[in-house]
């Protein structure tokens, strides 16, 4: 046996136990962790010792061929922080074959399984560090597996004497389950339907920053082109991810169109999914005669982001023996592409339904008027009685029947990036194809893999190469001859009920548009959000979450655009422009009427006014109005509305207080005031004169005061 000491921390933390308890490999089987693998047990009331798992496979993912040697790989991982010592490991093989998928579940879930158990082999564990993990191996010789026919074994492997440091407990045996598929080579037809979605924060198209994300080199759309390289994996797109990116234009950046050339040119069959992953059967039980569609995408373009491609376009070139065709008139600015355009997906087989399997028979009636009579729906096994392969059909209507169990274990083991757990699903997705080959092995068989959008390409590309057929893909299950079936599902119109009830509210938004000069700006977004609502890959509470969503921005949209309460107003004059706010939260400007009724004729109103708010401000509407008596208390009541006439918000109610008679005082007052101004202004003015004046009298009184002095003295002299 050899060992090799492995990344510590390999494998991913969100996969940790949240306790030191004892977890059996029933529980990790159950809760989704890959069964095949079991925890060290500690002591039960003891929460400070995390586990320590154990992963067992055999073969080339499961499988190994009648009387060949093979290997069996084991992996423990100690997410404790103290070390894990020596233990011994011994790897035993139940002969009795399991006979179905029930069984196969019963033993990878709950360690049932019929017959005993054969010891293959048994060594030394080397010590495992803290939060690290070891891989080892153990040869099976030939003759071990010689005597066994084909069919699925169950295996076991089982950890003892592995102790953490400082335990003072005696060490606790970890074991677990996988199975062994024994085969010889198989002319059975595989093909797996991968889809391709990606959902907005928002709810509507991705934006550029997502798709640079998601298109980057490590991006998780990037992961999905590189893990379906190579294979003939059938790709079924949502159309939403190349309307986001041909929408952009010369906005969009070099990663995503990359990404979308790379994806038009891998040679892989494709159909397109309902836009955002839109559930028909949930469209179909809501009464809809038509599948829901984007209103339209207009809304998402920038003309500025087109022109470079009308700029660019080369002039013709004429030879002198040409006759020059007419130039073209020029048109307005450059040409947009339309809704078609964006949502096209090159090479997509049309007429393919992949909705939620609860569907019942007028169900797939109600998706052959949809699609046409070439209709054709992809369901689970879990839907159907009496498939046998992957082409079925239900009456007349046209079916294609995925494997429920190899698709589920093939969906773990394609999101796993953990290598060791990874080899448990893909052991187990082996084992379910194998049995559901040993009745049909001509017919072919389909997996489709959940909806998953943050799959690693190694892990992807791993899955698909494990069961698909090269070259068999759409076209050869469509061509394979269709057996009856008959659907076993019971609905639930709960999804129904809800997708009714926010189309109910679409409509009353869509009146509540016409306040702008685009009603698009606003229908063609929440469209789009009612349809990723319904998606197919939602789970019950991720449904619950997006429809509470869709409802939660329509009355934040409906709320958007009101009357503030308003404190009374003081008119203190017979004539005035009352200002009004006018409150608009919406990213654009709308157009309003404000309505204004007086609760009795002592005001004469200005009853409509027109105006148009800006987006994200609170504007002053002014309404002319007058006074018909002199004082009074008056109630006016405000309301909103479209151009249109449909009501916006709430009424509002604001009392004016008149004092009309106050405006003749405050005349009166102010010309007395002026009257009184202007007497002080002439008194100061006469009264500054005359102190002018006055120097100059008694200066001209003194001077001849002075002259006669001057003659008296003279003629005494003489």
């Amino acid at each position: 046996m050899t060992a090799t000491t492995l990344e510590n921390g390999l494998r991913p933390r969100l996969r940790r136990l949240a306790c030191g308890t004892v977890i059996p490999a029933i529980a990790l089987g159950l809760l989704g962790f890959g069964a095949g693998s079991a925890s060290a047990a500690s002591d039960p009331e003891s929460e400070e010792q995390p586990p320590v798992e154990l992963f067992l496979s055999a073969g080339v993912r499961g499988t190994v061929s009648p009387g060949s040697a093979t290997t069996a790989s084991l992996t423990i991982e100690n997410d404790a922080t103290s070390a894990l010592s020596a233990g011994r490991v011994t790897v035993e093989l139940n002969r009795t074959p399991l006979a179905d998928g029930a069984a196969i579940t019963s033993w990878l879930d709950e360690s049932e399984a019929s017959g005993g158990f054969d010891q293959l082999g048994t060594d030394t564990t080397a010590p495992v560090d803290a939060e690290g993990s070891v891989t080892s191996s153990l040869f099976i010789p030939p003759e071990t597996l010689g005597d066994l026919a084909p069919g699925v074994y169950p295996m076991r492997a089982t950890l003892s004497g592995a102790q953490n440091d400082g335990q003072d407990a005696a060490a606790e045996t970890v074991t677990s389950t996988t199975v062994l598929v024994v085969t010889a080579a198989t002319t059975q037809s595989v093909a797996v339907m991968v889809p391709i979605t990606a959902t907005p924060l928002d709810g509507a198209l991705l934006t550029a920053d997502e798709l640079n994300t998601l298109t980057a080199a490590d991006g998780d759309l990037t992961a999905v082109l590189e893990g379906v390289s190579g294979t003939s994996a059938i790709l079924a797109i949502d159309p939403a991810i190349p309307a986001a990116i041909k929408a952009l234009g010369s906005a969009a950046s070099e990663s995503a169109r990359e990404w979308l050339r790379r994806l038009d040119a891998l040679p892989n069959e494709r159909f397109a999914l309902q836009f955002g992953d839109a559930d028909a059967t949930t469209q179909s039980q809501a009464g809809l005669t038509a599948l829901l569609q984007p209103t339209t995408l207009a809304p998402f373009l920038n003309p500025a982001n087109f022109t470079a491609a009308v700029d660019e376009t080369p002039a013709p070139t004429i030879t002198p023996t040409e006759t020059p065709e007419p130039t073209p008139e020029p048109t307005d600015g450059p040409v947009l592409p339309d809704d078609a355009q964006l949502t096209a997906v090159e090479s997509a087989v049309p007429g393919i339904l992949w909705p939620r399997s609860d569907v019942a028979a007028a169900d797939l009636t109600a998706f052959s008027s949809y699609m046409g009579d070439a209709a054709v729906t992809v369901l689970s096994s879990t839907s159907v009685s009496g498939a046998t392969g992957a082409r079925a059909a239900v009456g007349a209507q046209s079916v294609l029947v995925a494997d429920a169990e190899a698709s589920d274990a093939l969906s773990k083991a394609s999101n796993e990036n953990d290598t060791a757990i990874r080899q448990r699903w893909l052991a187990e997705a082996s084992a379910h194809l194998y049995l559901s080959a040993q009745a049909n092995p001509s017919v072919p068989r389909l997996i489709g893999l959940d909806r998953d959008e943050t799959r690693t390409a190694e892990a992807l590309g791993e899955a698909i190469s494990a069961v698909d057929s090269l070259g068999f893909g759409l076209s050869g299950v469509l061509a394979a001859p269709a057996a009856p079936v008959t659907l076993t599902t019971e609905q639930d119109v709960t999804r129904a009920t809800a997708l009714q009830r926010m189309l109910d509210s679409e409509v009353v938004l869509g009146e509540f548009a016409s306040i702008l000069d685009d009603r698009q700006l606003l229908l063609s977004p929440k469209r789009i959000q009612i349809m990723r609502a319904t998606a197919v890959g939602l789970g019950e509470k991720g449904f619950d979450e997006a429809v509470a969503g869709v409802n939660t921005a329509t009355t934040d949209t409906l709320n958007a655009v009101d009357i503030p309460p308003a404190s009374t107003i003081q008119l203190l004059s017979a004539n005035a422009d009352l200002p009004f706010s006018v409150r608009n939260e919406l990213p654009w400007p709308v157009n309003i009427v404000l309505s204004v009724r007086p609760s009795d004729p002592r005001l004469d109103v200005q009853s409509v006014t027109p105006a148009t708010i800006q987006a994200g401000t609170t504007t002053r509407v002014k309404v002319p109005v007058s006074a018909r008596v002199g004082s009074g208390e008056v109630t006016l009541r405000l309301e909103l509305s479209s151009p249109t006439g449909v009501e916006i918000s709430q009424p509002e109610n604001v009392r004016v207080s008149v004092r009309a008679e106050w405006e003749t005082i405050g005349l009166a007052l102010f010309g007395g005031i002026i009257v009184l101004l202007l007497g002080l202004g002439i008194i100061r003015t006469v009264r500054r004169r005359r102190r002018e004046a006055a120097p100059e009298t008694v200066g001209s009184a003194e001077s001849k005061q002075t002259d006669a002095d001057a003659a008296s003295v003279e003629e005494s002299n003489e």
